[in-house]
Order: C-alpha cells, then structure tokens, then sequence
C-alpha cells in the first residue's frame, strides 16, 4: 500500500512539475531564474498537493514534497525555496501532531541548503541537485531515525522512502532539463532566423541599391540573380536580361576570353578580375571591370560564381589621358636622340649634294637611303605622339620590338649603350594594339637606359613558354632595385628617379594587363634589373 501511495504521489508530481514547464515554452521564454518569485509560489501550490496526498504511518506524515525543494534550490534559488518550505510546512503542521521533527528538520535543511547554494553558486542546476540531494539523505538519516527515533527498526521504510524522493527528483531534473534544453533550441532558433532575415535584409538593400552590377552565374553559364542596377546600367530590363545569352550582351572580341574566364573560375576554384564590354540597350559599348568569387556547393564543387562589375569608363578615359601624356614625355625625351640622328643624314646629304652635278648612281642611292632613314625616325615619333583609337590587330612581336629598338637606338649610342637581341624560332603573333605595346617597351628600355649611368648592354630575348604564351624578358646592367621596393613597381606615383611620376610604369601594367598579359620583376643591386612580359600567343584563342 505505501508503494502504491508513492507512485501516486510520484505521478501526480511529474504532472504537476511538466504543466508551467510546457505552457512557458508557448508563453514565456525568460529564464527560470527571473521567475523565483512565481516559481516559489507555485512550487509551495505543489508541495501543499503533495502533503494533501501524503499517507499516515503511525502519527507521521510521509510525502516526497522535498523532492519540489530540492528542484527549487537547485534552479531557481534560496528565495523559491523559502516560499515554498514556509508553505509547505504549514500545510504539514495542519494535516499533523508531530511537529518537532518537521520543523527541526526543515530549518536544519533550510539552513544547509542556503549554504551550499552559496559556494555552489557557479555549479550547473544539474550538479547543485546531486549535492543538495546527498546533504538532505545525510540530514533525514540523522534526525529522523537516529535523534528522533522513528521507525528505527525499520531501515527499509526510510530506505525506501529516500529513494522515492530520490526519484521525484530525478524525473523533476529530467523534466526541467528537457525544457530548458527545448527553450534554447526554440530561441536560438528564432535568434537565427532573426539574424539571418536582418542579414538578408542588409544585403538586398545593398544590392538593390548599389551601382555596381552583381550577379550570380550557375555552373550550366545561367544567370540565376541580377542586380537592378543592370537596368539602371544597361537599360535592359533583368527579367529580359536573364533570358539573354551572355554572348549577346558582351563585347564580340571579349567573349572567347570570358567564357574561359569562366572555366577556370568554375574548374581551378580561383577568384579571378576581368575587364570587359557590356552592350547597352542604345547600342553602345560600356567596359566593366569585375571581381569574379566561386561559390562552393555543399559536395565541394564549385556551384556559383558571384560577380561585381562596375563601370570603368570613366577611369579608362583619365588612363587614356595619362596615357597619352606619358607618350609626350617619351618623344620630349627622344627628341635629342631623333634630333642627332636627323642631323647625321643630314650631313651626308648636304655633303653630296654639292657633287651631284657628277651623276654618281653611289651617291644618288646613298642619299635615298639616309632620306628614307630619316622618313622612318620621324614616322616612328608621329605614331607615338598621336593618339589613335584602340584597334586590336595580328602582330609579330619580333617586329614590335626591332621597330622599338630602331628608335632608341640613337640615344643609346650616345650613352654607350648597345641593345642585344636574342630571338627563339617562331612567329611570335599576339593580338593587340601595336602602338601600346611599344610604349610599353619604350618605357622599360628608357627606364633600363637610364638606370645604366657607364653604358653597358641591354639583352631582349623572346620565347615560347610552351604554354600558349610568349615571355619577353629585358635584362640591364644598371645599379639594380632594392627588393623591398619590387611589389610598389607599377603604383601610381611611385617612382625611385629624383623627378619621376611613377605613371610610366602604372601605364606599363595597364596596357599589358588589358592585353591578358603580366609583368615580373627580378634585382639584385650592383648587377641589374629582370623584367619578363608575358603575353598570349594568338595561336592560344585559334585552338
């Protein structure tokens, strides 16, 4: 009958303990802590129930109401569990005689369990339950067998009974933590998807907003996402935009150089900035510089790419000014050179000229070479000074760099200077706009010349890197460039002449990088400077 009594007992209390647990999942998330006030009064309604139920042995009233205590010093602290004893042993004192033992007992638990709360602060509910459950066994075993001789002949009876509170507060434990546990899953939930619907917030109104055009490629070359900034841009609408074939909308003699932009993106997960046209909706032409980012799929591969393009007009229209700036200073500075070497022919034919009346065929020859001599150098000079629109041709690299190499010629003489050319077999055609190639050239053999103060020699070699690729190299004898300076090379106004611009070198760049090109630079101080072109060879895009 006393089992039967503390199963009833033990149900009645996980009902009771699992009903605010349940309904605060639905109503209210704040911690159990912030709620000590109720939770003690709601716990001391629990205990009275549990005395209410509570069976008679011999004068004394047996329950497991202090399985309730013990939750609540656990999880909601002193204060609960003041509340609830006071309530709970004024419903014990009315339903029995003895007393002495419940309220000695009480304070005795009372008083131990607000202690060990106290250096157990920082211990989890879980382990605070444990300890105050083996301080309340060790004080019922002292008080109630031993000082107050109750039932003293019969261990079993107080045996089973501390085990009985002992599982009142295990399944109490069990249905606390549970709770909690679904409370945190519920508001981390709810944290992350408030989190993430501000992020997505956050990013749609930057990219709604914004005028740079993002977009995002599928791996089958379908645009999945456009930005509305592309109709602002381009004058499409996206939806229109999105039906489109990407072949129609960039640049024809772009296109080839794009979509492999896009195979290596997708193959070799490398980010990677491309420049390009983009067709207006008026019919006009729009270059775009864009930061292309692979996105990765949950198997690893690449399932995305995720580009931010923006107009670069406006800036190719300042480089196209520097550009041509930099050409003045270049023929400013050949014209000594050009000027000397005009006079040479000069000379000879002003000489000959005096014994033409002889009808010498030499000297009529001679002085059609020197005059054609003279044709060259200042077609040379004309071509780079006047500007000219970008028109991309087949060319042989040979002939830029003997043409190149023709006009620096005189001025390199005069510096003791001599130019060796070292060529491998091949035509060497590359796609691009010879007069920009040759300022570039220009431009790092003037800077060679410069940096080589007692003459010497400068060595141009070509080869073929058996890539696809071409790698011009440019070798000087001159005083060399610390290794710290190499990675500035090619900064706007960075320079290490005393009334350098440094826009010489940042034109360079461009130009090469325009062409799919690179640039690297090896020094060593004392014994020269390296610098290697890297081109594609226009068998590259026949394949």
């Amino acid at each position: 009958m006393i089992l039967l009594d503390y199963i009833v007992n033990l149900s009645i209390f996980s009902l009771l303990v699992s009903v605010p647990l349940i309904l605060r999942s639905f109503i209210s998330h704040k911690p159990l802590k912030d709620l000590h006030l109720l939770g003690g009064i709601y716990a001391g309604i629990i205990s009275v129930i549990l005395v209410g139920l509570s069976f008679n042995e011999q004068g004394y009233s047996y329950d497991i109401r202090y399985a309730i205590l013990i939750l609540v010093f656990s999880y909601l602290g002193p204060g609960a569990g003041i509340i609830t004893a006071i309530i709970a042993l004024v419903t014990r004192l009315a339903i029995s005689e003895n007393w002495l033992p419940a309220i000695i007992g009480l304070l005795l638990i009372l008083i131990a369990f607000t202690v060990i709360h106290k250096y157990c602060r920082q211990h989890k509910a879980v382990r605070k339950t444990a300890i105050l459950y083996g301080v309340y066994c060790a004080i019922y075993i002292i008080t109630v067998p031993i000082i107050f001789n109750v039932f003293r002949d019969s261990p079993i009876f107080h045996l089973q009974y501390i085990l009985f509170v002992g599982l009142g507060v295990i399944v109490g434990s069990l249905l606390i933590e549970s709770y909690e546990r679904l409370i945190r899953i519920i508001t981390e939930k709810k944290r992350m998807e408030k989190t993430l619907e501000e992020s997505e917030s956050k990013y749609r109104l930057i990219a709604e907003n914004t005028s740079d055009l993002i977009a995002v490629m599928d791996r089958d070359r379908s645009l999945s996402y456009l930005s509305p900034s592309h109709e602002l841009v381009l004058g499409y609408e996206v939806a229109k935009l999105q039906n489109m074939e990407v072949d129609f909308v960039i640049h024809p003699d772009e296109a080839e150089y794009f979509q492999a932009g896009m195979q290596r993106i997708f193959e070799n997960n490398e980010r990677m900035a491309m420049e390009f046209r983009l067709k207006h909706r008026g019919g006009h032409w729009i270059e775009f510089e864009s930061r292309c980012m692979p996105v990765e799929g949950e198997n690893g591969v690449i399932e995305h790419v995720v580009m931010i393009s923006r107009d670069i007009s406006e800036r190719k229209k300042a480089e196209e000014f520097l550009l041509q700036s930099e050409k003045l200073s270049i023929v400013g500075e050949l014209a000594a050179g050009v000027a000397h070497e005009i006079r040479n022919p000069l000379t000879t034919i002003k000489g000959f000229l005096q014994l033409y009346k002889s009808g010498n065929s030499q000297i009529n020859a001679l002085l059609l070479s020197e005059l054609e001599r003279i044709e060259n150098i200042t077609t040379e000079m004309l071509s780079l000074g006047k500007p000219q629109a970008i028109q991309m041709d087949t060319a042989k690299l040979t002939d830029i760099i003997e043409n190149t190499v023709e006009l620096l010629s005189p001025q390199a003489n005069m510096n003791g200077i001599q130019f060796k050319l070292n060529f491998a077999d091949g035509d060497f055609l590359i796609s691009c706009e010879k007069n920009q190639i040759k300022q570039v050239f220009l431009n790092i053999l003037k800077n060679a010349m410069e940096a080589m103060e007692k003459g010497g020699d400068i060595e141009i070699s070509l080869k073929d890197n058996n890539e696809g690729e071409c790698i011009v190299s440019f070798q000087d004898q001159g005083c060399g460039i610390p290794d710290e300076f190499l990675p500035r090379l090619g900064e706007p106004f960075y320079t290490l002449k005393e009334k350098g611009t440094g826009l010489g070198l940042m034109i360079c760049h461009k130009i090469i990088k325009q062409h799919h090109g690179s640039i690297v630079y090896k020094s060593k101080i004392g014994e020269g400077t390296l610098i290697e072109i890297t081109l594609p060879l226009l068998r590259q895009k026949i394949r």
